[in-house]
């Protein structure tokens, strides 16, 4: 694995990394954000009607439709962060409807997981039983793999999540159908690890992680990173429960033995309770890490603290076709992409180049083309900014990989990805966005 870090003049955070909008509420069949009501969803006068597509004729006058779906936390903890990751994911769609002459027709309907377990197998099963092959979703791990297990394996569909991180994807006895755009939390943790102390000078730490598979395995990939081979120290590692009223006790016992840092990993509806409280009784003389479902724009405003202490790591997007995927999100939503949208992009892009190559909506049909479409191959280079093209190269037969905006989007033996890059933020109300990016990390597996 090499490790690199490109330390760069500071880039402000819009559409760089981890910049985010506010969530809404959906309707299906591509909502997309059209229908957002609480900020961030997109454009409220550009409502598609329920079941439209777009329609094209193939040689004997007859119509294939590509069914895909998109399922994400539109409600709930995750509420403000889904939004716009699911607005990268319904984008691909938009996008080539938007083109015109299209081999195909599609079927695009979203499903919100209420950040909830049991919302999104309930979710979920309404998308097997109306025959959704693919999904680009689940976003958290703590829902993923619970979806994944339940419904999607059974089902034989293809998950595709852009943001579940948890190492315990890799090991899923999954039948070759959960691929994912997001990098493992195994190498997070490193990352993590190596810029508190490479990057902060901190030698010991406490961690402040939400229950559920997303917090604990990142937690223990922090922990033993730190201190094997930074020879940190870990004072307290406590778990805390989603959207609680106070975090004043699991705080409490975090910073009991003054830790020179404290790592928090959990989501934003929680977060601003948990940095309400820290900044009541703690000062910002202590450095704070978060990860990626952390990275927020409004939380300075709703906690009503600049939380200049708090740095965060987030995967960030610099795939080959990175500035052209930036500049269509900006072009549909008016805003700059952020946190794992670019993730769900190339989620939602392969899964339809796979199933248009597959040629029918069959999960376990379309399972053995979605390395195909995306693995480096002699066919036709396909970006976010020649999808179209591609999609009908598909439909004529030619092979094609597609190159994406988040990365290469190389799947190994896994679903996961080869290479990956992270980012190093701090929170800053003097720029655009409250993060700025300080520098990058750049992974391969």
């Amino acid at each position: 694995m090499a490790r690199n870090i490109d330390r760069r003049d500071v880039l402000k955070g819009a559409g760089t990394a981890g910049v985010v909008g506010l969530a809404g509420c959906i309707t299906q069949n591509d909502s997309g954000g059209e229908n957002g009501g609480g900020g961030g969803g997109g454009d409220d006068e550009d409502t598609e009607a329920e079941g439209e597509t777009t329609e094209a004729s193939d040689d004997s006058g007859s119509m294939r439709t590509v069914m895909h779906s998109v399922l994400m936390p539109l409600t709930g903890d995750l509420a403000s962060l889904g939004g716009p990751i699911r607005d990268g994911g319904t984008l691909p769609v938009k996008q080539l409807r938007a083109a015109g002459d299209m081999p195909v027709e599609f079927d695009q309907t979203v499903e919100d997981t209420q950040t909830d377990p049991q919302a999104g197998i309930q979710a979920a099963n309404g998308l097997a039983n109306a025959g959704y092959p693919t999904v680009c979703g689940p976003a958290s791990s703590g829902v993923n793999l619970q979806v994944t297990r339940e419904v999607f394996i059974p089902n034989g569909m293809i998950g595709c999540s852009p943001s579940s991180t948890s190492p315990n994807v890799t090991t899923l006895d999954d039948d070759d159908l959960i691929f994912r755009t997001a990098p493992s939390d195994a190498l997070q943790g490193q990352v993590m690890a190596q810029v508190a102390d490479n990057e902060l000078g901190n030698s010991s730490a406490s961690i402040l992680y939400v229950n559920n598979d997303y917090g604990q395995a990142l937690a223990d990939s922090f922990s033993q990173a730190f201190q094997d081979n930074y020879s940190g120290s870990v004072q307290e590692s406590v778990a805390f429960e989603q959207e609680q009223s106070s975090y004043t006790s699991p705080l409490s016992t975090a910073m009991n033995d003054s830790p020179s840092m404290l790592v928090v990993i959990g989501y934003p509806a929680s977060g601003i309770q948990i940095f309400r409280d820290f900044y009541a009784n703690y000062n910002n003389d202590t450095d704070v890490l978060v990860t990626d479902g952390l990275v927020d724009p409004t939380l300075p405003d709703e906690v009503g603290n600049d939380m200049a202490n708090v740095f965060a790591t987030t995967p960030q997007a610099t795939g080959p076709g990175q500035a052209e995927f930036a500049s269509l999100y900006e072009d549909e939503y008016d805003r700059a992409p952020g946190v794992f949208n670019a993730h769900a992009y190339d989620a939602s892009a392969v899964s339809l180049l796979a199933n248009v190559k597959a040629g029918e909506n069959d999960g376990d049909v379309i399972k053995e083309e979605m390395r195909a479409v995306a693995n480096p191959n002699d066919g036709m280079e396909v970006t976010p900014g020649n999808l179209a093209e591609g999609l009908r190269a598909v439909a004529n037969g030619d092979d094609v990989y597609y190159q994406g905006a988040s990365s290469s989007v190389d799947f190994d033996e896994n679903g996961d990805m080869t290479a990956v890059t992270y980012a190093f933020l701090q929170y800053n109300t003097d720029v655009e966005g409250n993060v700025e990016t300080i520098s990058t990390i750049d992974f391969e597996a």
